[in-house]
């Protein structure tokens, strides 16, 4: 378990310096934001599920180190992040359940 507390950083600390973690954080938004622009619509159902799976592990994984984590501030950044990814979940499977259900065949009174 002292594996897991230290990969979740609650011992040690980080080494990389605060300035840096955030250039990280703003460049990966911004790379993802070009990234998901490109892509045409005909693709963005797959993308949507991929998506939602790479959220649940996000979620799980916020899951896990909220048992570990101590302090404040801490917690109320995973409960933060937790409802964040939950709400991201869902949404997601919402939108592309109504995605999918454009392509069903629509019943005309064809009795």
């Amino acid at each position: 378990m002292s594996g897991f507390i230290l990969a979740a950083g609650a011992e040690g600390g980080s080494q990389i310096p605060l300035i840096i973690e955030i250039a990280i954080v703003v460049l990966s938004g911004f790379l993802g934001f070009q990234l998901i622009s490109k892509v045409p619509n005909t693709l963005h159902t797959p993308l949507m599920s991929g998506t939602n799976a790479i959220h649940g592990i996000v979620l799980l994984g916020g899951l896990l180190v909220i048992g570990v984590a101590s302090g404040f501030v801490n917690d109320l950044i995973l409960v933060i992040a937790i409802a964040f990814g939950t709400i991201n979940v869902v949404g997601g499977f919402l939108v592309t359940d109504r995605m999918l259900e454009m392509f069903k065949a629509k019943k005309d009174d064809e009795q």
